[in-house]
């Protein structure tokens, strides 16, 4: 017999009503009552996307695993239920549900034991109703509430998405700016939210996401590329295209060799439902290509010019090139380039002089080559460093050295470069023009030298050589032998005896005197063309000493600088030894005087009084 729709609701309204009256009067008395729980509906999803909608069930007796039995009452059936799918009869389909039941489309798929969810793919619009979830009893009584509804309303597809430009297999240089646009709207008649999303597939398969505008219009950052967002060098913006389409551009200013992967753009459709959660309803994903990154490792090289040895004349100029290879010149990078040397003997390596990004040229510890020299870009990626009159401390071995910053114009000073390249070393020798330098120190004849008096040194200098030259003149004083050895035998406890020599003073080759360590007052003066006076006014003990005088050779280069020839004399030692003064040495016959006199007196007094003792002892035996 027929029953219309109506009478069917009601009746089923009545029965629902009438257990959840008895449930809540066992509940007060000392049970608990079987529920199923399904989403609060409508709930609207898109044709040809999937449906998933969960069930689950509580206050049950019996087996933590339950079974379930979904139903659909469909819009245009007239109230009658269709089984669709059951944990517990493989029967249980309909016809209108049993192929796609039987691939796989329509399935349960189970969370825990008393909880699981529907899953419909590729959703139709004959799908749309009122679908049940049905647990049959393991109860002892029937208590309680044994299936829930959830309408769901199945809207067409109306989401859109489209890309501008495709990448190609081309490899692109590490550090060049990479730019993809993705076009994307949805136009459905319900209030959704679309969200749109820039991500690549690593060669092993996984995906990753890169950057997106979430559904509430926020931009999001894959997690891997958080930094590089924050730095700015990942950016997403949307714009307003024809036709009421949104347009998505992401930029990387700066590509990695770790870039490298299938690009894809993806736009979903998110919907609120009625508890307040967010669902994506549908999605689309566009392929956009394959990006390879070339890395700069690969291509970069760095030469300088002339190669292997050179050998130059004192004066002369020195002209050397570096040469970069394998620079991306298309994209936009900052360059520091170095000129480094080393001494031909090895030790430490210096700088000589850089150019910084931005082409700021500055000089290493040697300051007077920054009016010596010039340091200059001759052309794309070839930079020259020239000294005007190489000196012969120049002579070493150089390299050049580039550090590049890919995509960083002007780079902050504490960034790291993105790659450093040196070139072979360039051996430069110099040849000095001969210079011969002599020295002899002497004292000249006088008074012996006291404590007070003024110590005269005088150092002879001869410097042989072609064009103008100078002389610079040192003066060093060592520790006399003789005190030497007195303070060694003075005991473990006095303090290590310093023998290295002392610098006094010095006159430069420029005619400048320096005064170094003395405890006296010094003075240094140029008496002729080869004679240099050294003098030690109101000398101390602590001026005591032999003294040496060292004379270096300092030649002129054609442009009027200086510069120290290294050939250098070392002179004889002169042996300074202060006498006591003269009024020191009229203490002595008088210390001498007074001691013998108090001796002798108290000789006296001794034997005077002792023969006096004697001569009462015999008086007073009689």
């Amino acid at each position: 017999m027929w029953r219309s729709p109506n009478r069917e609701m009601k009746s089923a309204m009545a029965l629902t009503k009438t257990a959840l009256f008895v449930c809540l009067h066992y509940v007060l008395q000392h049970a608990t009552c079987r529920e199923v729980t399904l989403p609060k509906g409508p709930l609207y999803r898109v044709a040809g996307f999937n449906l998933s909608l969960p069930c689950s069930v509580s206050g049950y007796e019996g087996p933590s695993r339950q079974d379930f039995e979904w139903s659909l009452f469909r819009d245009d059936s007239g109230g009658r239920k269709l089984g669709v799918v059951a944990t517990n009869d493989n029967s249980f389909p309909y016809a209108q549900f049993q192929s796609r039941v039987a691939n796989g489309e329509v399935r349960v798929e189970r969370d825990s034991g008393d909880k699981v969810r529907l899953v419909v793919q590729k959703l139709r619009t004959e799908d749309q109703g009122e679908y049940e979830c049905y647990t049959p009893s393991t109860d002892s009584k029937y208590l309680g509430s044994y299936a829930g509804t959830a309408v769901v309303k199945v809207i067409r597809d109306t989401l859109q998405i489209s890309y501008s430009r495709s990448l190609t297999s081309q490899p692109v240089p590490e550090g060049a700016e990479l730019t993809l646009t993705c076009s994307a709207s949805i136009g459905s008649e319900q209030l959704t939210h679309l969200s749109v999303t820039f991500g690549k597939r690593g060669g092993s398969g996984g995906s990753m996401e890169i950057i997106s505008i979430d559904k509430m219009l926020g931009v999001v950052p894959g997690g891997t590329y958080r930094k590089r967002y924050d730095d700015g060098e990942i950016t997403l913006e949307k714009r307003n295209g024809d036709g009421g389409q949104g347009v998505y551009v992401m930029k990387m200013r700066v590509l990695q060799p770790d870039d490298n992967g299938a690009y894809y753009c993806e736009a979903a459709q998110w919907i609120r439902d009625p508890d307040r959660t967010w669902q994506k309803i549908a999605h689309r994903t566009l392929d956009i290509g394959n990006l390879t990154v070339r890395p700069l490792s690969e291509s970069l090289s760095v030469a300088s010019s002339p190669t292997g040895e050179v050998t130059l004349q004192v004066g002369s100029p020195m002209l050397l090139s570096c040469q970069l290879n394998g620079m991306p010149w298309d994209v936009d990078s900052g360059l520091l380039i170095q000129w480094m040397k080393t001494n031909s003997a090895g030790g430490v390596e210096v700088e000589v002089a850089r150019m910084s990004p931005n082409g700021v040229v500055s000089w290493g510890d040697d300051l007077s080559r920054a009016s010596g020299g010039s340091m200059e870009k001759a052309a794309q990626g070839k930079y020259t460093l020239k000294l005007f009159s190489a000196r012969p401390s120049d002579s070493g071995v150089y390299r050049c050295m580039a550090s590049v910053y890919t995509g960083r114009r002007s780079p902050a000073p504490s960034a790291a470069a993105t790659l450093t390249r040196r070139s072979e070393g360039v051996t430069v020798n110099l040849k000095s023009k001969d210079v011969l330098v002599s020295a002899w120190a002497q004292l000249p004849r006088g008074p012996l030298l006291r404590r007070g008096s003024t110590i005269t040194l005088i150092c002879n200098v001869t410097v042989t050589t072609t064009g103008p030259a100078q002389a610079q003149v040192q003066w060093w004083r060592r520790p006399l032998p003789q005190l030497l050895n007195r303070k060694r035998d003075a005991g473990p406890t006095e303090a290590p005896v310093e023998v290295t020599p002392t610098l006094v003073a010095a006159l430069m080759y420029d005619g400048v005197v320096r005064v170094y360590n003395s405890s006296s007052e010094v003075s240094v003066d140029r008496l002729s063309a080869v004679s240099y006076r050294l003098r030690v006014h109101t000398a101390s003990d602590e001026d005591q000493g032999m003294y040496t005088c060292h004379a270096e050779a300092w030649s002129q280069d054609p442009h009027g600088g200086w510069y120290n020839t290294g050939t250098r004399a070392e002179s004889n030692a002169v042996t300074v030894y202060l006498y006591a003064r003269a009024a020191d040495l009229l203490l002595i016959p008088l210390v001498v005087g007074v001691s013998s006199a108090l001796f002798v007196g108290i000789v006296i007094i001794a034997t005077v009084t002792c023969c006096f003792m004697k001569r009462l002892s015999r008086r007073a035996r009689k």
